[in-house]
């Protein structure tokens, strides 16, 4: 089970490093102004990019949960 609780723990701390990446681009997606089709094309592709860390991060915490459950 120690295996499973370690991979669940690289799994979310990947996702929670995807998490700041996308705080950082939105913040300079912002910054960088320009017109509003250009800011939203930007923040388009971070939505994307948030939903598939928020994926990981969960999975991560699913696959702790369950190797401290079956521990």
């Amino acid at each position: 089970m120690g295996a499973l609780i370690w991979g669940g723990v690289v799994l979310t701390l990947i996702g929670v490093g995807l998490l700041v990446y996308c705080i950082v681009a939105a913040m300079k997606a912002k910054k960088l102004g320009g017109s509003d089709e250009d800011i939203r094309a930007r923040l388009q592709k971070v939505v994307a990019l948030n939903l598939v860390a928020l994926l990981v991060s969960a999975m991560g915490l699913g696959a702790v949960t369950i190797g401290i459950i079956l521990g």
